[in-house]
């Protein structure tokens, strides 16, 4: 049977939701979606628990907003997805910064939250940022 479907429902749930709360700057909702133990990677070093969740993205501008494609996802485990995102965060003052994202979602007793969270920046705005 083949579960990418499914996969992709599980990461739209979650992610809508992230983006929401991202786009309404509202750090503590988007912390709210992770594991109490994720591993949490943005741009900054990473951190773990929600705790760093939350404020990192209160450091980030108002304004900022989220937009992502889901390039491929993949079932490690009944319990896991794992999803390889394109994401386009946007500013109200400077250039949008395009990343690569990739999640591990767990399913917990309260439903399926972000485990693992690592933005790695796509080649060209990697090379902008030397």
């Amino acid at each position: 049977m083949d579960d990418a479907p499914a996969d992709e429902t599980v990461l739209r749930q979650v992610l809508d939701r992230w983006k929401d709360a991202v786009d309404r700057h509202e750090p503590e909702r988007v912390a709210a979606l992770f594991t109490e133990d994720a591993v949490f990677q943005g741009l900054h070093p990473y951190s773990v628990g929600r705790p760093g969740v939350a404020a990192y993205y209160a450091a980030q501008p108002a304004g900022l907003t989220a937009e992502y494609t889901i390039l491929t996802t993949n079932r490690p485990a009944r319990d896991l997805v794992l999803g390889y995102l394109a994401v386009d965060f946007s500013f109200t003052d400077r250039p949008t910064l395009s990343v690569f994202l990739g999640v591990l979602l767990r399913r917990t007793a309260t439903g399926w939250a972000i485990a693992h969270y690592q933005v790695s920046l796509l080649p060209q705005e990697a090379a902008e940022e030397q």
